[in-house]
C-alpha cells in the first residue's frame, strides 16, 4: 500500500484550481490516496476514479459522493490512516498555502511537500515576502498596504494613490492574485474598485504599475541543490488580464515557455527567483512572478504551492527543461519523507 496522500480542495478562492492540480498529480501518482478538504473543513477520502471523472474543474466545484469521514483536518491527521503517511499538498491559497496546514503537519511529525509553515506564511503575505527579498537585494515596485476599510474610506485611499503615480495594480495582500485583482488606470475606476475591495474585507497591496514583460520562474530543489527552471512569459491579448479567467479559462492571455530572452536577461530573472526562494526560506519548489524592465527584473510575488495542472507553469517549465514530471513529484515526496525524519 502506498504511503502517499494527495490533499486537495480547501476553502480558498483557488480551491477549484486545487482540484485540477490533484487530478494531474494523481494521474501520475496512481498509487496515491486522494483526500478532499471541503470549504467547511471536513475531510473525505475519494477514489482516483471519482476524482479523475470530475469535469470542468476550473468552473464546477468538486463534491464527493460519500459523506465526510472526519469533521476537520486535525481529526483526519490524528487518525490511524494518516500515521506514517507523506502528504502531497495539491492545495492553493488560503489555509493550504499560508502555513496553517503545514503547521498542523509539522506538529504531528508528518511528512509533506513544499515549504514549511514559517516560509509559507512569509510568502503568502506579499508585503512580508517583498521585505525579505528586498533585504536580500531584490528590486521591488513601490507599494502601499491598504487595510480593510469601508467603501468611502477605500475610495479616498485609492484617489490618494493617484497623487503619487498614474497607474496602480491592486491585489489581496495575503491571498491568491487570481481573484480580486484590479488594474487601476484612472480615477474613473476608483469607485468600482473601492466597492470591490471593501466588500472583500481583505487587506490589499497597491503596487505601482511597472512597464515591462511579465515573467514567472520556477525553482526546484533537486539532489544537487536548487535549480532554476526555464522562464515563462505571460502576454496579454488586447483588453486581457492575468486574472482567474485569463489564467485558467484561456481568456485574455498567451503563455510562452520558454520565454524568448537574451542570456543576460535569463540569468538575471533566474537569479531573482533563486534569491527570493532563499530569502523567504522556501523548500521543495516555488514559482516567482516578476516584471522584466529595461533595467532588470522587478519582483512581484512568490508562490510556495504553484499550480500543477496540465496547463500550469511548473509542468510547462519542467517539460521545457526535459525533466520528467513524475520524477519531479516523486522527488518532492522523498523530500517530504526526509522532513518527517528531521
Amino acid at each position: 500500500m502506498s504511503d502517499v496522500i494527495v490533499l486537495f480542495g480547501g476553502s480558498s478562492s483557488e480551491r477549484l484550481v486545487s482540484v485540477a492540480s490533484a487530478q494531474n498529480v494523481t494521474r501520475l501518482l496512481a498509487d496515491a490516496q486522494p483526500w478532499f478538504l471541503s470549504a467547511q473543513g471536513a475531510v473525505t477520502p475519494v477514489t482516483l476514479e471519482e476524482l479523475g471523472a470530475h469535469q470542468r474543474p476550473f468552473e464546477v466545484p468538486f463534491a464527493p459522493a460519500a459523506a465526510a469521514r472526519w469533521p476537520s483536518l486535525p481529526a483526519a491527521l490524528d487518525s490511524a490512516e494518516a500515521a506514517g503517511k507523506v502528504f502531497f499538498l495539491a492545495l492553493h491559497g488560503g489555509e493550504g498555502e499560508n502555513g496553517t496546514v503545514q503547521l498542523l503537519l509539522e506538529q504531528r511529525g508528518l511528512g509533506f511537500t513544499g515549504s514549511g509553515s514559517v516560509a509559507s506564511a512569509n510568502a503568502f503575505d506579499k508585503a512580508q515576502a517583498k521585505r525579505l527579498a528586498g533585504a536580500a537585494g531584490a528590486a521591488l515596485a513601490e507599494a502601499r498596504v491598504l487595510t480593510p476599510m469601508s467603501e468611502a474610506e477605500a475610495e479616498r485611499a485609492l484617489l490618494q494613490l493617484f497623487d503619487a503615480h498614474p497607474r496602480w495594480v491592486l491585489k489581496p495582500q495575503a491571498d491568491g492574485s487570481s481573484h480580486g485583482l484590479v488594474h487601476l488606470k484612472s480615477r474613473d475606476q476608483v469607485k468600482a474598485a473601492a466597492t470591490l475591495i471593501s466588500g472583500l474585507k481583505l487587506a490589499y497591496l497597491a503596487e505601482v504599475f511597472i512597464e515591462g514583460r511579465e515573467l514567472t520562474v520556477g525553482v526546484a530543489e533537486e539532489a544537487e541543490g536548487l535549480v532554476p527552471l526555464p522562464v515563462s512569459e505571460v502576454r496579454l491579448v488586447p483588453n486581457g488580464a492575468f486574472d482567474y479567467a485569463g489564467k485558467y479559462l484561456g481568456k485574455g492571455t498567451e503563455e510562452i515557455t520558454p520565454a524568448q530572452l537574451t542570456d543576460g536577461e535569463r540569468a538575471a530573472v533566474q537569479a531573482l527567483a533563486l534569491t527570493t526562494h532563499r530569502a523567504v526560506g522556501c523548500e521543495g519548489y516555488s514559482r516567482t512572478d516578476m516584471i522584466l524592465t529595461a533595467s532588470g527584473p522587478v519582483l512581484l510575488e512568490i508562490n510556495t504551492l504553484p499550480g500543477l495542472t496540465k496547463a500550469s507553469f511548473i509542468p510547462q517549465q519542467l517539460a521545457a527543461a526535459k525533466k520528467d514530471l513524475t520524477a519531479f513529484l516523486r522527488w518532492q515526496l522523498e523530500l517530504g519523507r526526509r522532513r518527517a525524519k528531521r
